[in-house]
């Protein structure tokens, strides 16, 4: 009977480890229509973005189309996320230059964005690596909010805002 306690694993507690080493985050006004897209590049050319939202070791956990989708209807009463946020996970390393941008995708308000953009490296412990802010003046426009080299030992060894498009690599511009 020992030898059957001792072999019968301990029952998982439903606990779900998210495997994070980088995480870029893009906000614009809450409660805006308008839709703020982000992308980001990988060293080996791999880039995450609406249309492929995984590649590689990166996802767009969270595409946020500004209020489109922002409301969920519970009992019969409509609830809204004013929130406007994305959200890409670089769950492992791949050493070499990272390109983060940000793309003003569609609107409502024909206005400009205003856009905040973090990068935080989550392992062995958080720390910022970015966080700036752009303003994305109309629709298809297009800025780099930073680059970022990852040595091998998965530290951040540089920093740029050399503009690099993306979005017009996929003939969005």
């Amino acid at each position: 009977l020992l030898a059957f306690v001792a072999m019968n694993p301990k029952a998982k507690t439903g606990t779900i480890e998210a495997k994070a080493e980088f995480i870029v985050t893009v906000t614009w006004p809450d409660g805006s229509p308008d839709d703020i897209d982000t992308w980001v590049e990988s060293p080996d050319g791999e880039i995450v973005w609406f249309k492929h939202p995984d590649a590689g070791l990166m996802h767009l956990d969270r595409d946020d189309r500004g209020l489109a989708g922002d409301q969920i209807v519970v009992d019969g009463q409509t609830i809204a996320n004013p929130l406007n946020e994305e959200v890409v996970t670089l769950r492992g390393v791949v050493p070499g230059e990272y390109t983060v941008n940000v793309h003003y995708y569609a609107s409502q308000t024909h206005r400009p964005v205003p856009v905040e953009v973090r990068v935080v490296k989550v392992n062995p412990q958080l720390s910022v690596v970015y966080y700036g802010q752009l303003t994305l003046e109309h629709i298809n426009s297009e800025l780099t909010a930073v680059r970022f080299t990852v040595t091998r030992a998965g530290r951040v060894a540089g920093l740029n805002t050399l503009p690099k498009s993306l979005a017009a690599m996929r003939g969005l511009k």
